[in-house]
């Protein structure tokens, strides 16, 4: 499928990944702080599904993600 992407579609893909990726780590730092424990909970759950689905996209991204 990488093969197939026009320019402004690997360009958008690459700023979901960056949306992605604050939002991963916002949710990382945010569970270290959090002191609800069913807060903190869902933090890190977040958190854990919010790296599988970088994962997932970079893998979409022209050359697998590998930036240079």
């Amino acid at each position: 499928m990488r093969n197939h992407l026009g320019q402004h579609e690997s360009l958008e893909l690459h700023e979901l990944v960056v949306f992605k990726s604050l939002c991963t780590t916002k949710s990382a730092m945010m569970s270290k702080l959090a002191q609800d424990p069913e807060l903190k909970t869902l933090l890190e759950a977040d958190t854990q599904a919010g790296q599988q689905h970088l994962q997932q996209l970079k893998q979409l991204l022209p050359g697998g993600g590998v930036t240079q």
